[in-house]
């Protein structure tokens, strides 16, 4: 039985997993980020790496040490109902929720605002979208053919673009770093800031929902042990992440570098069309538009034909895979339609309390061995993280919604209580608590049998 791939095999496999994980609304974060930090830029970075390429690598290697086959069995080690409810809260964050919508948002961002200007953006955008989805749809029933064709050549087209585009900004770049000055959160913690950012790449969630995928390919090139799928799948994703990491530093300075010319943007696909726009004129803009486009078009279409596949394998009583397609499409469409700005905004508190409950999730499948994958420790991690992520996500909505559900009070006795809740991390000592409690109350079961 083999141990290890051919180093044919492992860039085949690191390939793929860069597909998996990198596509075009991946450049808009780092971009944001960059004209948000100013100086304060290297911190930031460094925290956006960690959650955008260091979670994804570790949430992958935690399926091919865990040995299940995808997010619903991993899950359920907590308990059926709670697999059921992460499985379906994650594919539908990862899905038409967020971001198949911000697919559609981040195209007419990137590529048509620049062309419409002056027109009517709302109705703009809802001609836009409808086109976009209606195109979604219909690949999505045979989607084999454009993700194939699209892999191949969009994604090394658009990937050879942005070098350009990247080599000459940072060539000849619009202002110096040093003399920006950071904005917000990013002025007194940079890295925290940058961290919570990377969480909207989603990739580490995507890497709980997708790394089957990568962990079977692994398998399937003769690779069977789950040490050395494990072994492979890190080397392989090393690769890839150290890629991902180069384009995410790359793109982050690029964006620090154009507050030389201009002021921050409403988004990172604005600030990217305008980028463009700067050093190669409309040509280069209507080159980046396309890539962007038919990029964010295979993407939509795999996380449409993903999502719809889970869902009438998780409900096979319920509607067929057509229906779902159907479904997950028209809610896309309609919340496409609130603009690319309000869905990044709307996404932050769900993932505030999405990302605590995947990362304990990860570590605990990494490290199961260590207490025999023990249900007990499980639950109780998973139920303190739980009610910590709750008021992680209070705490990101808008102000105005928290005013409405009048959590004010809750908010400011909270910040007084629990450690590091003010950075946007109050679940880390009360997942600590639950390792300890969980622990104790495994060892003391087994010592009354």
């Amino acid at each position: 039985m083999r141990e290890k791939l051919t180093k044919k095999e492992l860039v085949f496999v690191a390939s793929m997993l860069f597909g998996m994980f990198f596509g075009a609304g991946n450049l808009i974060f780092p971009v944001y980020l960059g004209q948000l930090s100013g100086s304060h830029v290297w911190p930031a970075v460094i925290g956006f790496i960690i959650t955008g390429v260091g979670l994804p690598l570790l949430g992958v290697t935690a399926l091919g040490v865990s040995r299940q086959e995808g997010l619903l069995p991993l899950s359920s080690r907590v308990g059926k109902g709670y697999g059921v409810f992460f499985t379906c809260a994650l594919y539908l964050t990862i899905g038409p929720c967020f971001a198949i919508p911000r697919c559609a948002t981040v195209s007419f961002t990137v590529g048509a605002v620049p062309i419409l200007q002056g027109t009517d953006s709302a109705m703009a955008l809802g001609i836009f979208s409808l086109v976009f989805f209606a195109a979604v749809l219909a690949f999505s029933f045979r989607p084999s053919k454009i993700l194939t064709w699209v892999g191949k050549v969009l994604n090394p087209l658009f990937l050879c673009f942005l070098g350009i585009l990247v080599i000459r900004a940072l060539v000849s770049p619009m202002g110096p770093i040093q003399g920006v000055e950071p904005m917000d959160a990013y002025a007194t913690g940079a890295f925290f800031s940058g961290f919570r950012e990377g969480y909207q790449t989603m990739d580490a969630l995507a890497s709980l929902a997708f790394g089957i995928v990568v962990v079977n390919a692994i398998r399937d090139l003769g690779v069977k042990k789950s040490d050395a799928v494990a072994k492979n799948t890190i080397f392989a994703g090393l690769f890839s992440c150290l890629l991902m990491a180069l384009i995410y530093l790359m793109v982050t300075i690029m964006g620090t570098q154009s507050r030389g010319l201009f002021p921050v943007g409403a988004n990172g696909g604005e600030a990217l069309a305008l980028i463009a726009e700067h050093y190669f004129g409309t040509a280069g803009a209507l080159i980046l538009a396309a890539t962007v486009t038919l990029a964010c078009l295979k993407t939509a279409i795999g996380l449409v034909t993903s999502c719809s596949e889970t869902f009438v394998q998780m409900f096979p009583k319920g509607p067929s895979y057509g229906v779902w397609a159907v479904i997950f499409s028209v809610v896309s469409f309609l919340i496409a339609n609130l603009g690319l700005s309000a869905i990044i905004d709307y996404a932050v508190p769900v993932l505030m309390f999405l990302y605590p409950l995947a990362i304990t999730l990860i570590l605990l499948a990494l490290f199961g061995g260590l207490f025999h994958n023990d249900r007990r420790v499980y639950l109780w991690v998973t139920g303190c993280t739980l009610v910590a992520a709750v008021f992680d996500f209070l705490n990101a909505l808008p102000t105005s919604a928290q005013a409405l559900l009048h959590v004010e009070p809750l908010l400011s006795a909270t910040k007084q209580i629990l450690p590091f809740f003010s950075l946007g991390f109050g679940w880390v000592c009360p997942a600590i608590l639950g390792l300890v409690i969980g622990l104790i109350h495994a060892r003391i079961s087994k010592g009354h049998r």
